[in-house]
């Protein structure tokens, strides 16, 4: 069971080549038209040369009848504790067993030193992190390569196998979702080499080639694919309890070596002390960061008094769950008179994301799973009634849509605090990293055997 990512990654490194399983179908769930697809042979391998069919998640009872399933697979992100278990109830009444697979059987080893970022829901401030990490690892004289989580939702899974991004021409190569160019444009604007796909034991071999240190950068409260040596965890004071309801980001808390309460600038002070508190009851040895998120208009003027439309990053108001973003924090501070309710407008799919995700009020997610969704994204914002928009996407969404009205972008960044906080405990990891090189090479030359024999 997944959403073109998790799932992919699960069966790639632990069913591809099993001869102790047959995997008989994914079923797809979150992204929309993401079914209907076949997993490639190219990518599925030797043991199913027909490929593997995708079925849409709804259709599970009637596959684990139709296709004799004895076990089905949990494999995709930020999902509640109570609606992980709704599935294994579901496949349990059906016959079948239920398996969430660890990270034993799933996570990759690197040669090279690896960083991950993580977070316990959708939209804790991974991005902006993951930025300031790159650029404190390259101040220190090393290369970076950012690996991120997959989002292949093009319709042919094999050209997308190993993704390389370094120029903004890339994206368009690649026909990137609005989804992908939030998480690749701002990497690329600070030069970083950005991997992505299917395939990441392929994408891994790539990036050490040319990498001192690996970055990866998390994809909703996701696990890392790869193996991780500082593990640094987000969590929301936003959201306070999220960290410990939902999968599998607890996961994630339970094996951070840092952990960044983020935000804390404008979340409520309770939020932040129960917080701080469940890290320190769940993960008492992990350090600890409050950090805070700068926000920034080109021209905080021009909201003044202003009727605004707020846009703000799709996936981290839909199965995120979070009602406001970076540019709604942005309009009420800066002054708008009105933040202007887009739902009267909405049109087509946008329409129907509304009603799907009806905590959503005065907050316009920027869909775009396909140009279709684009062109009616560009549409609904046009028939809304304002003065302004304003944009609160990790990417440049002037990019990909015309608007009739007046636009400003809102950026955001990890404060110089935090950074510097972040930047010392890298500084540590760096360094034992390399003492413990030294003290390999030591025991080599001593022990007198080759390295091949040790």
């Amino acid at each position: 069971m997944g959403a073109a990512g998790r799932d992919f990654h699960n069966f790639n490194v632990f069913y591809r080549n099993n001869r102790a399983f047959e995997v008989v179908a994914f079923t797809a769930y979150q992204i929309p038209n993401i079914d209907g697809r076949t997993y490639p042979p190219e990518l599925a391998g030797g043991l199913y040369p027909r490929g593997i069919p995708i079925y849409n998640e709804s259709e599970l009872p009637e596959l684990i009848r139709r296709l004799s399933v004895d076990e089905v697979v949990f494999s995709y992100s930020d999902v509640s504790h109570l609606e992980v278990m709704h599935r294994a109830s579901l496949a349990n009444a059906h016959g079948a067993d239920f398996r969430l697979l660890g990270t034993r059987a799933t996570t990759l080893v690197s040669n090279k030193p690896v960083v991950s970022v993580c977070a316990v829901r959708t939209g804790c401030g991974k991005s902006q992190t993951s930025r300031r990490i790159a650029e404190l690892l390259k101040r220190r004289g090393k290369s970076v390569v950012v690996v991120r989580h997959p989002m292949p939702y093009g319709p042919d899974l094999n050209r997308q196998r190993c993704q390389r991004f370094v120029t903004l021409e890339d994206l368009d190569r690649h026909q990137c979702t609005i989804e992908e160019r939030e998480e690749y444009e701002a990497h690329i604007r600070m030069q970083n080499v950005v991997y992505a796909g299917v395939d990441y034991e392929e994408i891994l071999h790539r990036a050490e080639q040319e990498a001192e240190v690996i970055l990866w950068d998390g994809g909703n409260n996701d696990l890392p694919f790869f193996r991780s040596d500082l593990h640094v965890v987000l969590v929301d004071p936003h959201r306070p309890g999220h960290e410990l309801a939902y999968h599998p980001g607890e996961t994630n808390l339970r094996m951070a070596n840092v952990v960044v309460v983020s935000k804390s600038d404008s979340a409520p002070t309770a939020g932040i002390e129960r917080v701080i508190a469940n890290v320190r009851r769940i993960n008492p040895g992990a350090q600890l960061i409050r950090a805070e998120s700068v926000v920034h208009v080109d021209d905080e003027v021009a909201i003044k008094g202003k009727r605004v439309l707020v846009v703000e990053d799709g996936p981290t108001l839909t199965h995120g769950e979070m009602t406001y973003g970076a540019a709604h924090v942005a309009a009420t501070r800066f002054g708008a008179a009105e933040i202007v309710d887009p739902r009267p407008y909405a049109v087509g799919s946008i329409r129907d994301v509304f009603e799907t995700y009806d905590h959503l009020v005065d907050v316009l997610p920027a869909m775009g799973y396909g140009d279709k969704q684009v062109r009616e994204l560009e549409e609904t914002i046009n028939a809304v009634p304002c003065d302004l928009v304003l944009i609160g996407t990790p990417f440049d969404l002037t990019r990909l849509i015309h608007t009739k009205h007046p636009v400003r972008r809102v950026t955001y960044a990890l404060d110089e605090a935090s950074a510097a906080a972040l930047s010392k405990i890298l500084h540590g990891f760096l360094e034992s990293r390399e003492k413990l090189t030294i003290d390999e090479c030591h025991w080599e030359r001593d022990s007198g055997l080759p390295g091949g024999d040790r």
